[in-house]
Formats: structure tokens, sequence, C-alpha cells
């Protein structure tokens, strides 16, 4: 029976796993190919060319940033971060090769899935006004493994230590190097998949689909959608369990 692994092992791995996430999440958040933003009001005007008139429908979407976004409540935020991180992640596990030669070597489902899970369980942590560290790396320990951890404060070397690994696993996250913003965040979900494979024994802890995905999953040429809805499903459940979490935990925005 393999030994255990130490809460002071899965805080090590979560603590830069957290810091990593801000600015994975903010790439998703602040993508604004289309300037919406920092469009005024739509106008009413008839003379509106079709390029204009497009754009102010695309306003109206909720967008961070835009008006709709700013009326949303918590909860429809927070669902809106599911399909946004679900997207990204999926692309990441289509597309092995983002991942260079880790997605040849790691399995996609458990490392992936795992990295899409935290995302998200951190954009949620966020939405709910929960910023600080230790209680996001805590929401994270008790949905993906089902551990009641208690971090404690880190001296000035530890902390350093979890800075420069946390720039690992963005690495060029904010390159421009011709890539789209989406290939960018996927590559840095890989490596922070692997960074969580550092506690392999915990990863089948986590959220997952129904039994029937994993039956799906398991059959030939129709495997990949299994595991496609049942990592979807796996997502929506862990949204589900941090909102439970956070309620009992009695922060703002939950009921």
């Amino acid at each position: 029976m393999a030994e255990s692994i130490p809460d002071s092992a899965v805080v090590a791995v979560l603590r830069p796993f957290v810091r990593a996430s801000r600015p994975v999440l903010r790439g998703l958040r602040e993508a604004d190919p289309f300037g919406l933003r920092a469009r005024p009001a739509p106008e009413a005007a008839a003379d509106r060319d079709l390029h204009d008139k497009l754009l102010d429908a695309l306003a109206k979407v909720k967008v961070p940033g835009t008006s709709r976004w700013a009326a949303m409540g918590v909860e429809d935020r927070c669902r809106w971060w599911v399909y946004r991180v679900g997207r990204v992640t999926t692309i990441a596990a289509a597309v092995p090769g983002l991942g260079g030669a880790l997605a040849r070597s790691l399995p996609v489902s458990s490392t992936v899935g795992a990295a899409g899970q935290g995302l998200l369980l951190v954009a949620i942590a966020g939405e709910h006004g929960v910023e600080d560290e230790d209680e996001v790396v805590a929401l994270l320990g008790r949905i993906l493994f089902g551990r009641d951890l208690a971090p404690r404060t880190l001296d000035a070397a530890a902390d350093v230590a979890a800075d420069a690994r946390a720039d690992e696993l963005t690495g060029d996250l904010h390159v421009d190097d011709g890539r789209s913003t989406a290939r960018r965040v996927a590559t840095a979900v890989w490596r922070m998949g692997r960074a969580l494979y550092a506690v392999e024994d915990e990863l089948d802890k986590r959220p997952h689909g129904r039994f029937y995905h994993e039956a799906i999953g398991l059959l030939p040429v129709v495997g990949a959608v299994g595991k496609y809805f049942g990592e979807w499903s796996g997502l929506k459940r862990a949204s589900k369990k941090a909102h439970r979490w956070l309620r009992a935990a009695g922060q703002p925005g939950t009921r």
C-alpha cells in the first residue's frame, strides 16, 4: 500500500498553483479582441453601418468589463466561468500538441481535468470575494482531494520559492509571440496539470462525471466523447461543491 501523501506536500503543490491561476484567469477574463469594454453605449441612429451594429450587439454579451457583466449576480458570473474554463481546458485536452513532450508523457484526463477544476475553483473564490491565498488553498484541498488543509504562513524563503514555481507554471503566458490568448493559456494549463501530477495518487478524488461517462470513455472511437462529457460533468460538480463549501464558510455572495 502506497504511503499517504502528507498535507504539507499537498499544500506545497497547491500554493504555487493558486498563484499561477490568477494571471491565467486574468488572461481569460481580460481577453477583449473586439474592444467591447471601451465601446460607448449603442446609439439608435439609423445610418449606422453593419459593422457598428454588429459590435453594438456583441457589447450586450455577458463579458467581464461590459455593462451586462456588471449587472450579473455572483452565481451567473460563476456559471460563466464554468463555460469559459471548460472551453479552454477542452482545447488543451483535444490538442495534445499544445503541451509538447509533456502531453505525450502524462494522462490527458487526469492532468488537464484537474488543472481545469483547480482554475475554476480559484475563479469562483474570486467572484465570491475570497482572495486570501490560504483560504483558496483550503478550498482546493477540500474539493479536489477531500482534505481539510490548514496552510501555514510562509517564511520569506518559502514565499520566494512559491513565486518562482508559479512563474514556471505560467511560463510565456505574457509573451506576445503571435499565438492566440487561448493557445497560450492552454499551454499554461498543461504546465499546471503537470504540477498537480506531483500528487498523482490524489487526483482520482476530484469530482468526476457519471458512471456512464466512464463506461463510454473506455470504448473505441467514441471514447473521446465520453471523456469530454465526463470532464464537463466533473467541472460542474466541482462548481456546485465549491458553492456549498463557501456557503458553509459564510462567504459573501453565497445563499
